[in-house]
């Protein structure tokens, strides 16, 4: 699928993967580029770069998502692609954590696909085609120490990402998963220590993965060649990837096991 002329929405697009993706999508040529983004200011001037539009939207909020869609398809008549990239970093710990915190990171991490899609994959599937984008990240597929809330909730948007593409794949729907390691975004500079910094990427690098991966049709967008290695590693002896999983969770936790 090409991007010139078409209507693109990026959420989470004020910074880092998803400013890399508008601007990108931008350049390629899209008729028009909607920045979504809680931060309205700052979707403002990632839109301002190249003539797009901002608009304020909080994905963990399904009527939020709605009106981003209804809005854009008003504006301009359609929406051709969906890049479903916002994201919260996650506390450290486990099931210790409080509710509230578990639910916030299941709307942001799980649900905001699931309405996302349900707002804008039946016009797609009506049309015949379209373009969906999970942003997901390698804690999706092989997990997290740190953060059990982000480790389970990034699980949960691989899995519907795999869906949409079981589901709607032969009916013209493309759909791709993203998932990185580390990115020189916000959530890194804030994450305390805790991300793996190592290859850490540009987002326009990683906007430009996405795009050759949405042209090959390929399913998962891997920016760093290391994670399919693990990926594969893990599927190959399951104990044993668990087994270097429970290591390193001792070493980040300071403790033996």
């Amino acid at each position: 699928m090409e991007i010139l002329g078409k209507v693109a929405i990026v959420t989470g697009g004020a910074s880092g993967i998803g400013a890399g993706l508008a601007r990108r999508f931008a350049a390629e040529g899209a008729r028009a580029v909607v920045v979504a983004d809680l931060n309205l200011q700052r979707a403002q001037g990632v839109a301002a770069e190249f003539g797009g539009e901002a608009v304020q939207c909080d994905v963990s909020r399904e009527e939020e998502i709605q009106a981003l869609v209804e809005g854009t398809r008003q504006r301009h008549g359609k929406v051709d692609i969906y890049l479903s990239n916002a994201g919260i970093l996650g506390r450290p710990g486990g099931f210790e954590l409080e509710d509230a915190l578990w639910e916030k990171m299941w709307q942001v991490h799980g649900m905001a696909h699931v309405w996302a899609a349900r707002a804008v994959v039946p016009e797609m599937v009506a049309r015949g085609e379209g373009f969906f984008l999970v942003t997901a990240s390698a804690a999706g597929l092989l997990n997290i120490v740190e953060s059990a809330p982000y480790g389970v909730t990034k699980h949960a948007a691989v899995a519907m990402a795999e869906w949409l593409r079981i589901a709607y794949g032969r009916r013209g729907l493309r759909v791709s998963c993203l998932c990185p390691q580390s990115v020189q975004t916000d959530m890194v500079k804030g994450d305390g220590g805790s991300a793996r910094h190592d290859g850490i990427l540009t987002p326009e690098k990683v906007a430009g993965d996405v795009v050759d991966a949405m042209r090959e049709e390929r399913f998962l967008v891997l920016p760093h060649p290391e994670v399919e290695k693990y990926f594969q590693g893990k599927a190959q002896d399951y104990d044993r990837w668990l087994g270097g999983m429970q290591k390193m969770h001792a070493r980040h936790a300071g403790g033996a096991g």
